[in-house]
């Protein structure tokens, strides 16, 4: 009989005493108490079976669950004997910073002191306990929603020595979620405060805390040792191009399979493959996404069940203030095709907007992208990434992060398409500025070196616009070297279908200084595309010259001009 399939069930006891659906990644237990790491960092995308992990970790190692080997019973751990002598023999901590997602820093900080608060709540035993001096007993009824700042970064690792003491034994610490704190103070603009405190946090709780037997955090990305990680040496990092822990996160393509078989879906292995596949974590390739294959068993129907979890704000804010550089990069890669770049791993959220390649190190631990291989250039053996999506979720995604761009004006969005492909001038006017007018307020221009950029504003507007069109076209773009200047190709991918003739279109951002109005610069974009005798390629595919069509754009602020 097949088993229930439980939605967002991550409490690892729940799940064995309610015999729901399980893969077994107990193997992870014993990898990772082997590998006598002092401090291990796992970075994985989200939905990926972290929190269970972590909870799996806490039933087993955990005294509160003494004598509960009943929950890994038939499981690969409690096949070893040895292992089965360590259940429920450590004094754990196990806290989650997955819900501190406040959008300042005084809300942030006050969420992180309510979860060290409930941490003294839980081991409350200890308030009166007599092996605390008088000193100790005063820190412990410090600790409270309201404590200092300094009081909230000791207090985990006070705690950890008063733990160690009363048990006789060191503790484990598990922390889930550690980087969420980081990515909403990146995206709401209180960065910099909140590495501060959470540096001095992490110092007195991983550092310098001698009553810690060994530590795991999860998160989805790998946070530069700069920030929060200063003068770690005992901390072992294990990305998604790691080969630790490969297959303890996330669904092998044999467990799908399997699984599928097990509810009598057997033939739905190559469908699913398609729509599911394509994580890769080290070397180990054809990793599924188990919210999206649990949500399938469950349901049957093939959704994009992982990219509709959560907003993907960061990704979203990035790719639409991205250089025009970036954005060419993703239109590649909606197109199925591979591109080959260069960043550090580490995330340095304060470079994301100045480094152009720091956005790929977010994509890839994020799940966004994936690793198809990596090559190591020059003496110093830079590496270099051979990117592309992940699947046909992760394109769905991508395609509706940049339909929702439009949301505000859905319906001037398809009759502007539809005035576009029949070649009506009239009607494409006036529908483009009605989707400029309620569209524009949502960019963000973004600027560098305190100047404004209008071709990031623009060349994020036109990718958007044009992505939906990728069922009939292959759309290419190129940049001239000047200020704002964007050159768009749309060839269709049946030539012999009239309904879609070619497009070679021209943006111009209005220069006063150098046109009159709007429509010199519609004139001129026309001009460039004829000078330049940008149909070449086009003829060279054999497309006759009276299926080509030109189009000038002229931009200035919300106001739109085609020609």
């Amino acid at each position: 009989m097949a088993k229930t399939i439980s939605i967002g069930k991550q409490d690892f006891a729940s799940l064995r005493e309610h015999d729901c659906f399980f893969v077994d990644k107990t193997k992870l237990i014993k990898e990772w108490w082997e590998a006598q790491d002092d401090i291990t960092l796992i970075t994985r995308p989200r939905r990926f079976g972290k929190t269970l992990n972590m909870s799996m970790l806490n039933c087993f190692f955990s005294n509160t669950y003494k004598n509960r080997g009943d929950l890994f019973e038939g499981l690969f751990i409690w096949e070893d004997a040895e292992y089965r002598k360590l259940q429920g023999t450590y004094p754990v901590l196990f806290l989650s910073f997955a819900d501190v997602k406040q959008t300042n820093y005084e809300n942030a900080i006050q969420k992180i002191k309510n979860i060290i608060t409930k941490v003294y709540d839980q081991h409350d035993y200890l308030r009166n306990w007599e092996g605390l001096s008088q000193t100790e007993r005063e820190q412990f009824a410090s600790v409270t929603s309201g404590m200092s700042d300094v009081t909230a970064q000791d207090a985990l690792k006070n705690i950890t020595d008063y733990i160690c003491r009363y048990y006789g034994k060191k503790v484990i610490i598990l922390l889930d979620e550690y980087d969420t704190p980081m990515q909403e103070a990146y995206i709401h603009g209180y960065w910099k405060e909140l590495t501060d405190f959470v540096r001095g946090l992490f110092n007195a709780t991983f550092k310098t805390n001698s009553g810690l037997e060994r530590a795991v955090m999860t998160g989805i990305t790998r946070v530069t040792r700069e920030s929060i990680f200063s003068g770690f040496n005992n901390l072992n990092v294990v990305t998604t191009t790691s080969d630790e822990y490969a297959d303890c996160f996330g669904f092998t393509e044999e467990e799908v399979f399997h699984s599928l078989d097990s509810m009598e879906m057997g033939d739905k292995k190559e469908v699913v493959k398609q729509w599911y596949d394509g994580f890769s974590f080290g070397s180990h390739k054809d990793i599924y996404n188990p919210w999206s294959i649990t949500n399938y068993l469950d349901k049957k129907v093939l959704r994009p069940y992982w990219s509709n979890t959560s907003s993907n704000g960061l990704v979203n804010k990035l790719i639409r203030t991205a250089s025009a550089d970036v954005k060419e990069q993703m239109e590649q890669l909606l197109q199925g095709k591979e591109i080959v770049v260069n960043f550090d791993e580490q995330v340095v959220f304060e470079q994301l907007e100045q480094e152009e390649n720091a956005i790929f190190s977010l994509l890839v631990a994020g799940g966004y992208l994936k690793v198809e291989n990596v090559e190591y250039r020059g003496i110093t053996l830079e590496p270099w990434y051979h990117l592309s999506i992940t699947n046909l979720e992760t394109t769905s995604m991508f395609s509706n992060m940049f339909k929702g761009w439009f949301d505000s004006s859905q319906g001037s969005y398809g009759r502007f398409i539809k005035s576009f492909i029949q070649g009506d001038i009239e009607a494409m006017n006036y529908y483009m500025n009605k989707i400029s007018m309620a569209t524009f307020s949502y960019f963000d221009v973004g600027t560098v070196d305190g100047e404004s950029e209008p071709e990031r504003f623009y060349h994020g507007f036109v990718l958007g616009l044009m992505a939906e069109q990728e069922q009939y076209y292959d759309i290419r773009s190129n940049r001239e070297s000047g200020f704002g200047r964007y050159d768009i190709m749309m060839i269709p991918k049946d030539r012999n279908n009239i309904t879609y003739p070619a497009f070679v279109i021209e943006f111009k951002v209005h220069k006063p200084n150098q046109e009159a109005n709007l429509e010199e610069s519609v004139q001129s974009a026309l001009k460039q595309i004829t000078e330049k005798n940008y149909d070449a390629e086009l003829l060279a595919l054999g497309i006759p010259a009276e299926q080509i069509r030109h189009y000038g754009f002229a931009f200035e602020g919300k106001k739109v001009l085609i020609g």
